[in-house]
């Protein structure tokens, strides 16, 4: 199992780059940041530093959208971190969230999001595409690779990610949930004639070590909260009982009553009392080491290859240490 480091793009950007740099020296293998340019500093300003001071660490955004940036933009990005740097970012994208809705903006469509896949992925490979009935090409790019990552919960986007992306993004390390997930997103790769092996699933969650689990919860309710605008957008359009989505990861929101931006990924967010302990236990990788290690086994067995630490907390540093020198090597 690989792991990577998720950390929001907070001023000083150097300190993002610092932690990124140790990330790498105790074993993580990416690097990933929040995409969402009003709330944070723009990543990939950053991304360009944390690439060079690193030697192999592979550096993206946890996720981008088709929305707020011109894909060719997104695509030139991409060729030219890569061209500097060699071929060690990967494109995590999803019909977005904070990124939209703080500027009054909505998640665009599945059909915009499969469009904008295909588009940045070809140009920051070198092949030509069509754009409003114009051929398009970045003529500069040679031996161009960009993996592209989908974000996903419900049905159709599953079934998206299964037939068209390079892997699959799931903000959850619940291994029920995870197992039905990859299940769909191994099953639509099938009949699209892929190779279900092919994806890549990264899991990402909050991390928090420690035996005191009611302040671990306290540090990690906000994941919940911010899991809970997607599911909210799932029941909008499949209902609360639908056979579609699993109740396990529904029922929770009945109690929501909104959600304030401002607070976004942040353990102090008013917005996710709600969230009850339970599903912060499911959704979250929380205790001592040893409960770890038997969580992220369970995901590996559920179809994780990569286990992404979102480490917006009070033990943000700790954690990654933690990581990397047992539970990193226990899980190798």
């Amino acid at each position: 199992m690989d792991f990577g480091l998720v950390l929001q793009t907070d001023p000083p950007a150097w300190s993002v780059v610092d932690r990124m740099r140790r990330a790498e020296r105790l074993g993580f293998s990416h690097g990933w940041t929040f995409d969402s340019c009003v709330l944070w500093q723009e990543p990939f300003v950053i991304h360009s530093q944390i690439l060079a001071a690193t030697e192999r660490l592979i550096v993206g955004p946890m996720v981008t959208n088709p929305a707020t940036r011109d894909w060719t933009v997104t695509a030139s990005t991409f060729a030219t971190l890569n061209d500097m740097f060699g071929p060690r970012t990967v494109c995590g994208i999803g019909r977005g969230d904070s990124a939209v809705r703080v500027t009054g903006g909505r998640p665009t469509t599945l059909a915009t999001l499969e469009q904008a896949m295909r588009v940045i992925k070809e140009l920051a490979e070198g092949r030509e595409v069509q754009l409003h009935g114009t051929p398009v090409r970045l003529p500069w790019v040679r031996d161009g690779r960009l993996p592209i990552w989908m974000g996903a919960y419900g049905p159709k986007a599953l079934e998206l990610v299964g037939r068209l992306a390079d892997g699959f993004v799931l903000q959850l390390a619940d291994p029920f949930l995870t197992r039905w997930m990859v299940d769909h997103v191994r099953q639509a790769a099938r009949d699209a004639g892929r190779d279900p092996a092919s994806i890549t699933v990264c899991a990402a969650a909050p991390a928090y070590l420690g035996d005191d689990i009611d302040h671990a919860r306290a540090q990690c309710r906000w994941f919940g909260g911010m899991v809970g605008n997607h599911v909210a957008d799932l029941v909008a359009r499949y209902g609360d009982t639908a056979e579609a989505v699993p109740a396990a990861l529904t029922d929770y929101i009945k109690g929501r009553q909104g959600y304030d931006y401002s607070h976004h990924g942040r353990a102090d967010n008013p917005s996710t009392e709600f969230v009850p302990d339970e599903i912060v236990d499911r959704f979250c990788v929380l205790g001592p080491a040893e409960a770890h290690v038997a969580k992220l086994k369970e995901l590996r067995d559920a179809g994780v290859d990569q286990f992404a630490i979102y480490a917006m907390h009070d033990a943000l540093d700790s954690t990654v240490d933690a990581y990397g020198e047992s539970i990193i090597p226990a899980m190798s």
